[in-house]
């Protein structure tokens, strides 16, 4: 479980424009800009953020489950414990990381016209 933790942490980091700092709880949290695209627990344990209708795909495919903390936002979490896990989580942060890269893209050109 460790090494496949540890193979998610390595593969996000290394994404252009990530920061990764320590989670509050123990983990990795990774950051774009001054948004979260998620974090991963020491226990293997990632967590998401995803607008609902994005959330409700992903756990209606079974790629994710309801955040047990947090079942009626858009969070969704996926345990890692295997390298098959690792593989599908990466894809889910691959996921909240082009999103969020397409979200901060609109918002400067936003800001960039309102300046212009």
């Amino acid at each position: 479980m460790e090494a496949s933790r540890d193979r998610v942490i390595a593969e996000v980091s290394s994404w252009d424009g990530i920061v990764t700092v320590p989670h509050g709880s123990g983990g990795a949290e990774f950051h774009l800009g001054d948004r979260e695209i998620g974090h991963i627990h020491d226990d293997g344990l990632a967590d998401l953020p995803f607008k609902r209708p994005v959330h409700d795909m992903l756990i209606e495919t079974g790629r994710a489950n309801v955040h047990r903390i947090l079942p009626d936002s858009g969070w969704v979490e996926r345990q890692v414990t295997t390298v098959e896990d690792a593989a599908d989580v990466i894809e889910l942060f691959r996921l909240s990381y082009e999103r969020a890269k397409v979200a901060n893209e609109i918002r400067a050109q936003r800001a960039a016209e309102e300046a212009g």
